[in-house]
């Protein structure tokens, strides 16, 4: 298995209806093409040996016994094929025919599975699965005997990946199989269907495998029957899907005159990951359902040479920030959702006012904008909110001015405090050489800020909003007890890639010009903490992504190292692909290294995190989302670091 990734396909042949033997050519055909392509795993549509339009056809011997022939033909030709491959036919069984589903590989029929719900006019055809018991039956062909069962609930198990077969018509039942299957254990759900094409119907169907891949936490390969069909009553559009966890992976162009191949790959391990998360999956009433279910092994040799093979799919540099009108609707609401929890803790500890250190960063610029939409919902004055600068060593003009044009902008209460004298008071008591610019001057200068925050707070009976943000967690980037702590941190959720197309869409929507002018300013000035000197032209000289690594790598590793479990040559394999071009191998290899490094060695700090809101299925709470312990050891993780 390359990564975790399973090569699936969705095939929807060219059809002529009744004629066994050119569809059977049609489908050896594409078998042979995903073959080639290294396919694991290849769903044709319903009865795609016969055509699913034959009506009153399905019950001519010259029809059912021309299908049980191309089927046996079909597994004969592709004996060599290590490809899993499932194709529906109607099949005689103890004088009654059922839409069967024939699961083949490598010269062998590995099952037969009977649709079960059927539709009033596929019942004057078919008799449903329910009706049939665990039996078995035998075909002859040659001198090869294949036995083959009838009926019998199974997951299949190969050494990739585990799958189950699914007939359009049971997934939009009422009580679908599909969660038993897949608490069972199936990682993919191939769903054959045989639907025409009306208003609505489309959307209906990608909502619902939407719906059910995410809730069963699964992938689902569907395809459906296409051109080539009898257009008697209808016509059938012929539809490839795939789903994982919720994600379309790839749909094709439906109404196509050829057959079509659709391929991607299934990411197994990310979906066996979020499992382990998914407390359903451990609950012994639940898997009590699934006692009927069985295994049945199949065993592939695609590990050979997985390794070798490319990933097609498209994998995004950005998964905290998603594309089009959804990134809208996801800034809207994650802003909503930091400005009702500021609300509620505004309104439940009765403080007067809410003080906010502005630098002029991305950061505080994002928390005082949530504070003037907390006040602005309250009914408050923002006069309430108390904005200070505190000017340092390394404060440049650009982000004092910005700072300011911000605060007075908004409207809110402007204090400017300076931390020089201070710090050099305290630099001089503790016995610090001021130009040592190490680490005790700069976190200095840290601390000093913070105390003035909630010395201030304390005066005005106010509440210090924190400004840190969900990367700078993961990495440590805050001064332990400086600005790591506040009384409520309203950007602890939201990572530094989101922050900016955040800080982008409220400048859009929700300020006037001369704020949104500030706001743009703000986004395109280097992250910095601004704790060392600026060079000669007064510029930033200290530039956080020049120390710690480009912040759009790092959240990339957070979510695929949080959310999906992953190790780091899992995420140095998909960040190769995510940044193609932008990033070279020992770039990424370095940064990672850094990440897993910091991750580790910075869990004190957000072991006694201040309360803030969550807004995304990644958090970093100690309280509720990640209880890692301070003194875990990153030796493993580094290691395989090393060998990347």
């Amino acid at each position: 298995m390359n990564y975790g990734f399973v090569k699936v396909a969705s095939a929807i042949p060219q059809v002529k209806v009744a004629d066994c033997t050119h569809n059977s050519k049609e489908i050896t055909s594409m078998i042979f093409q995903a073959e080639k392509a290294h396919v694991e795993l290849l769903v044709f549509p319903e009865l795609s040996i016969t055509g699913c339009t034959c009506g009153e056809l399905f019950k001519q011997r010259t029809l059912l016994d021309n299908a049980k022939k191309a089927l046996l033909t079909i597994v004969d030709e592709t004996r060599e094929c290590d490809v899993i491959s499932i194709v529906g036919l109607p099949y005689e069984y103890r004088n009654m025919v059922f839409n069967m589903a024939a699961v083949i590989h490598r010269g062998k029929i590995k099952n037969f599975l009977p649709k079960s719900n059927l539709s009033p006019q596929e019942k004057n055809w078919f008799m449903g699965g329910e009706c049939l018991g665990d039996e078995f039956y035998r075909i002859e062909r040659s001198e090869e005997i294949r036995y083959a069962c009838i009926n019998k609930p199974v997951v299949f198990s190969t050494p990739n990946f585990k799958f189950a077969v699914e007939f359009q018509d049971e997934f939009t039942n009422i009580l679908p199989t599909s969660p038993l299957k897949s608490l069972y254990g199936a990682d993919i759900i191939a769903c054959m269907g045989a639907n025409t094409e009306y208003i609505g119907h489309h959307s209906y169907v990608k909502q619902l495998m939407q719906v059910h891949s995410n809730r069963c936490t699964c992938a689902y390969v569907y395809a459906s029957s296409g051109y080539g069909e009898s257009t008697t009553d209808g016509v059938y559009g012929g539809s490839a899907l795939m789903y994982e966890n919720g994600e379309l992976l790839k749909e094709n162009e439906r109404f196509q005159m050829d057959s079509q191949l659709i391929i991607t790959e299934i990411d197994v391990e990310k979906l066996r990951n979020r499992k382990l998360k998914n407390s359903d999956f451990l609950r012994p009433d639940f898997h009590d359902l699934t006692k009927h279910l069985e295994d049945e092994e199949i065993n592939t040799e695609h590990d050979k040479e997985s390794a070798d093979i490319p990933l097609t799919r498209s994998i995004c540099p950005t998964p905290f920030i998603p594309q089009g009108e959804e990134l809208g609707e996801r800034c809207h609401e994650v802003f909503n959702i930091q400005v009702a929890g500021l609300c509620k803790r505004i309104e439940h500890t009765h403080c007067q006012t809410a003080v906010v250190g502005i630098s002029g960063g991305l950061d505080s610029t994002l928390a005082l904008l949530v504070c003037a939409k907390a006040f602005d919902k309250l009914g408050r004055s923002r006069k309430e909110i108390v904005g200070i600068t505190m000017p340092g060593f390394g404060t440049t003009g650009r982000t004092y001015n910005n700072a300011l044009h911000l605060m007075q902008s908004l409207g809110v209460t402007i204090r400017e405090i300076s931390i020089k004298e201070a710090c050099i008071q305290h630099f001089s008591d503790i016995g610090h050489d001021i130009n040592t610019h190490d680490v005790t001057y700069e976190n200095s200068q840290a601390r000093e800020r913070t105390q003035i925050l909630m010395d201030v707070a304390n005066q005005l009976n106010g509440m210090v909003i924190g400004t840190g943000d969900l990367s700078e967690l993961a990495l440590g980037w805050a001064t332990y007890n400086g600005d790591h702590m506040s009384m409520y941190g309203v950007n602890a959720g939201v990572p530094k890639t989101l922050i900016q197309s955040l800080v982008a869409w409220i400048a859009r929507h929700h300020v006037d010009e001369a704020s949104a002018t500030t706001l743009m300013d703000i986004i395109d000035t280097p992250i910095s903490p601004e704790l060392i000197p600026a060079d000669e032209q007064g510029n930033i000289k200290q530039k956080t992504e020049d120390l710690v690594g480009p912040y759009e790598l790092h959240d990339f590793f957070i979510y695929h190292f949080i959310r999906n479990g992953f190790s780091p040559k899992k995420i140095f394999y998909l960040a190769k692909h995510a940044f193609d071009g932008k990033y070279n191998d020992e770039v990424i290899k370095k940064w990672l290294t850094t990440f897993c490094r910091r991750f580790f060695n910075q869990q004190f700090k957000r072991s006694c995190l201040p309360d803030g809101p969550k807004v995304g299925s990644v958090s970093l709470s100690p309280r509720s989302d990640w209880q890692m312990p301070s003194d875990a050891c990153s030796t493993e993780w580094l290691k395989e670091c090393e060998e990347m």
